[in-house]
């Protein structure tokens, strides 16, 4: 379903900068916004122009925590996209797309972080650009990109370790705009690598999207299998 997902926003604006359709569908997955073709569309525009009506229309799309983190996870991206200088298309190699995210990362770690650029919206992107490119995604079998580790995965390694089944128990919160721990990605990306170990044809896309599923609370998930 998320390889779905991902395509059906890339297609919605075939000439927009695909770190922008990246970024739009992290901050969707983190349960802010209904990922339909508006919000995308809407939410691009806004990453591009500033423009305050796509912003307005973006937030419109919003969920249980209303339309303020909408405003400031694209409102901080944009920031950000402005300070770093990313590939102009999505690398199909895992060197470059790790470079990618170093350069993304520092000034999410200064102390102007803007709010709702967590642990989730710092990593999420890379995430979404290995959905897009699938083959890419099915190579990585190590912590070669930092991934999400907020809120279902942090639940769901929880869980793995009260079970016995990870020697470290996982580092950080749930929430997204909770103070920024940055070596709880990386502590975290890490056990999702030790969970990997051993087991065929398993990337560390497939993993991150089972603990997903085993963390999540959402009743919905009962419909993505």
């Amino acid at each position: 379903m998320a390889y779905g997902e991902m395509q059906m926003a890339l297609a919605v604006d075939e000439d927009a900068d695909p770190w922008h359709v990246c970024f739009v569908v992290g901050l969707a997955w983190g349960r802010l916004a209904r990922l339909e073709e508006n919000f995308v569309a809407a939410s691009i525009d806004f990453l591009q122009t500033g423009s305050r009506s796509s912003l307005i229309t973006a937030q419109m799309f919003h969920y249980e925590r209303g339309p303020l983190p909408i405003e400031q996870s694209l409102s901080g991206g944009r920031n950000l996209f402005a300070k770093v200088i990313l590939p102009a298309g999505l690398p199909d190699d895992l060197q470059k797309l790790g470079r990618a995210q170093e350069r993304w990362m520092p000034p999410i770690l200064s102390k102007d972080r803007p709010r709702y650029i967590g642990s989730w919206n710092a990593t999420a992107m890379f995430m979404t650009a290995l959905f897009a490119k699938p083959a890419l995604a099915s190579t990585m079998t190590t912590a070669e990109i930092a991934l999400p580790p907020g809120g279902p995965i942090f639940s769901a390694l929880k869980i793995l370790h009260e079970a016995g089944l990870l020697v470290r128990k996982p580092e950080g919160s749930e929430l997204d705009d909770a103070a920024f721990e940055p070596g709880a990605i990386y502590v975290n990306t890490g056990l999702m690598a030790d969970l990997v170990v051993g087991i065929s044809d398993c990337s560390m896309i497939d993993m991150h999207s089972g603990l997903y599923m085993l963390g999540t609370r959402l009743p919905e998930s009962d419909t993505w299998f």
